[in-house]
Formats: structure tokens, C-alpha cells, sequence
């Protein structure tokens, strides 16, 4: 069979892409490949949960736009589909002074971006919101919220099957060739024939860009693991709901920070420190074919010489409980090393181009071929319903 679409990628983007394509257009055959045995195991299934509000991206960037949109789309599809999620609504916090320009832009951004209720909290009402939080200066984002976005991944995974989509686990590419207007993917044991690729292969999707274009890719996934700690039960009335720290403006981190999780308990991080596999999520996990092809980029060169003060400080928390506690104590001064059990970590997809740039802003490149998602980090998941239209209108285009 010839399908009319190939998604390559199971993850949460790539299923909310292909509902949204079966929405609009139920005529149009897809097919969704996923090298795992079940869908959203990546950095869908290693999320910790929050539904973001828009705060932190430049206005009238693809993030802001798509993260506004799709938070309203996410909070519908959840109601309407009876899962569970809460607007718990979130402090940002400048632990000291020199931090207070940066939180004073963040509050004009989240004016500009529609955040309404947004406001300045006086220490006093922190206090009301976390009251074991510490800062000079803080600011209350209503809009943030928490869902387990496996189970959002999966409700869209079994409503794109209901729409007579097929969704095929299991499915390594290994390549991808094109004759007379048609792509065949091969996996390791079958052959998939379609008229349009779309890729959605979140740590993977450069390769798979590749493999829809002669000419060499100018950009390259750098996997980022973060690793999280979570609090004893016991110590879990630190945190009532979410509270961040202002972040580095330079790098596209939110630094570390306290979570309560939809699924149970409260995470702290993560920090963010160069993983050396894709899918590397312990910190001796290694391939050293991965790793060689990161440290021989120009752009993690470039990165590497320009950042690695606060690489080396991310790599010295990942080894050091203290430090990582030390990190934790800015925004919490009560919590204690021994409040901390090992959490879980994700891997991050940074895209990074050839002149050192992490690419901030979310990546949609199109040929004939293909419609390559070659940038869709955190918020992708809040974002997903909207990306999924942006996506699915420019396959629409094609038919």
C-alpha cells in the first residue's frame, strides 16, 4: 500500500500531526512509524508534566505563538477528553539583585504574549503562594499547569486510530529512497511507501532530514540530558505547586526547579548537561559514534568555547548531590541533601547550526520530499495540538 503520509516519529508532535491531518482530512491515508515498542517514550514520556503558558518566548516567535495557541487547545482537548490536568499557576523568583531586570523583562513579555493575570507579587504575597520560597522579587504566571502528557500522547494515538490512521511500532528507518514521486522507508524488516514524509523523529530528526535531501544538513540534534531529584514524601509540603528561578537569557535552559507532578510527587531540576548518546539517559550511557559526530560539529565547538564555565558548573551538579542541593537552596533555603532521592532525567533535542547557534526558536524546513520538525524542545508539548495544525496545513498544501 502507498499511503498518502508517512510520519516518521511516535512521539507527541508527531501523533497530535497526524489527528490533525485526519481532522481535516479524513480521505488522506497515514501512517505513523515509531522505532519503540509504544508510543511517546523519548522526551514525551520523560516530561515533567507542566503546561506552559508562553512566558519566556519573544513575541510573535513560532514558540510564543504556538505555545499560546496550543496551551488553550491542550486544556480543551483535556477537558473534553476527561484527563486529568490542573492550572496550578506558577512563581518565577530572582534570587538576588542582578537578577531583577531580567524578571522585569519577563513580566513584559508575558503582557506582550497575553498572559493575562500575570502580575508583580510583593514578598509577602510569595509567601501566600510557596511559603517556603525565598527571593528579592518575584512575579505569578496564572496559566502554568500540570498533565501527564503520556496519557495526552496516547489519547491522541487511539482518536488518530478511531479516524482509521495505523500507527506501526517496532519500526527502525534505516533509510529513506524516492522514485517517481514516491518514498519508500525502509525499516529493518519493511518497506513503507508513501507520497509525502513528514518527520517528527524529536532526537533523531536531523538523520532522518538527511535522508530527504542530497545536500549536507546545516544543522545537528546535541542531545542535553537533565537530570531530576525528587523530594521524600515527607518533605513534599516545601512545594505547593511550581516554582522557577529567573533564567540565563544566553542559554535555552530554565535552570533548576520544583515541580509538582500530575502522577505524584515533586521533582527538582533539572540541571542540563551534554549527554553522550541521543537517547543517553544515565550519565555513563555512551556511544561513541554520537558522541564523535557532537564533538566534531563546528556549531558544539563553538558552543563548547562559548559556554563551558556553565557547562563545567551543569557537570559538577550531575556529579555533586550537594551542588545540585546548593542550586535548590537559592529558591528553597529549608531543603537538605538528605531531602533528595534519585529522579528520573530526559533527554533534550537542541538543534545547533554550523556557526554555534542553540537554536532558540522552534524548526520547520520543507523540500520536496519532506516536512522536517527539526526543532521542537520544551514547550513541543504544550505546543503540540498547534503544531500539529501548523504541520498538517502545509500537508494539506500538497494535496
Amino acid at each position: 500500500m502507498t499511503y498518502d503520509i508517512i510520519i516518521i516519529g511516535g512521539g507527541i508532535v508527531g501523533l497530535a500531526t497526524g489527528l490533525k491531518i485526519k481532522q481535516k482530512n479524513s480521505s488522506l491515508t497515514v501512517a505513523i512509524l515509531d522505532k519503540e515498542d509504544e508510543v511517546a517514550k523519548h522526551q514525551t514520556g520523560n516530561n515533567s508534566g507542566v503546561i506552559h503558558s508562553g512566558l519566556y518566548y519573544k513575541p510573535g516567535s513560532l514558540k510564543a505563538v504556538n505555545c499560546i495557541n496550543g496551551y488553550h487547545q491542550l486544556v480543551n482537548f483535556c477537558k473534553e477528553e476527561g484527563i486529568p490536568f490542573e492550572l496550578t499557576g506558577k512563581v518565577v523568583v530572582a534570587t538576588k539583585k542582578e537578577q531583577l531586570s531580567i524578571l522585569n523583562g519577563l513580566y513584559d513579555r508575558a503582557l506582550q504574549n497575553g498572559l493575562v493575570g500575570t502580575k508583580k507579587i510583593s514578598l509577602d504575597e510569595l509567601k501566600e503562594y510557596e511559603p517556603y520560597c525565598a527571593g528579592v522579587a518575584a512575579i505569578h504566571v496564572p496559566q502554568t499547569g500540570i498533565v501527564d502528557y503520556k496519557v495526552v500522547a496516547q489519547r491522541y494515538a487511539s482518536k488518530f486510530e478511531e479516524l482509521g490512521g495505523e500507527i506501526f511500532l517496532q519500526k527502525t528507518v534505516k533509510g529513506i529512497k524516492t522514485l517517481n514521486g514516491i518514498s519508500y522507508v525502509q525499516t529493518q524488516h519493511q518497506e513503507f511507501a508513501g507520497k509525502l514524509i513528514v518527520n517528527c523523529a524529536g532526537l533523531y530528526s536531523d538523520k532522518i532530514a538527511q535522508m530527504t535531501q542530497d545536500e549536507p544538513l546545516d544543522v545537528k540534534i546535541i542531545p542535553f540530558r537533565g537530570e531530576y531529584y525528587k523530594i521524600k514524601q515527607e518533605r513534599e509540603y516545601l512545594v505547593k505547586n511550581l516554582i522557577y528561578p529567573v533564567p540565563d537569557p544566553n542559554f535555552p535552559f530554565l535552570g533548576v526547579h520544583f515541580t509538582r507532578m500530575k502522577k505524584g510527587g515533586v521533582e527538582a531540576g533539572p540541571n542540563a548537561v551534554l549527554a553522550f548518546k541521543r537517547e543517553g539517559y544515565t550519565r555513563f550511557a555512551v556511544n561513541i559514534k554520537e558522541l564523535s559526530e557532537t564533538l566534531t560539529w563546528p556549531g558544539f565547538q563553538k558552543v563548547a568555547a562559548k559556554y563551558w564555565k556553565t557547562g563545567m558548573g551543569e557537570l559538577y551538579r550531575s556529579f555533586s548531590k550537594a551542588a545540585f542541593t546548593a542550586a535548590l537552596q537559592e529558591l528553597i533555603p529549608d531543603i537538605q541533601e538528605s531531602d533528595l532521592v534519585d529522579g528520573g532525567a530526559g533527554v533534550r533535542a537542541q538543534a545547533c547550526d554550523k556557526t554555534g547557534g542553540l537554536l532558540d526558536d522552534f524548526c520547520i524546513r520543507e523540500n520536496e520530499k519532506a516536512i522536517n520538525v527539526l526543532n521542537a524542545p520544551s514547550p513541543a508539548a504544550t505546543s503540540s495540538l498547534s503544531i500539529g495544525d501548523s504541520v498538517s496545513d502545509l500537508v494539506l498544501k500538497r494535496f
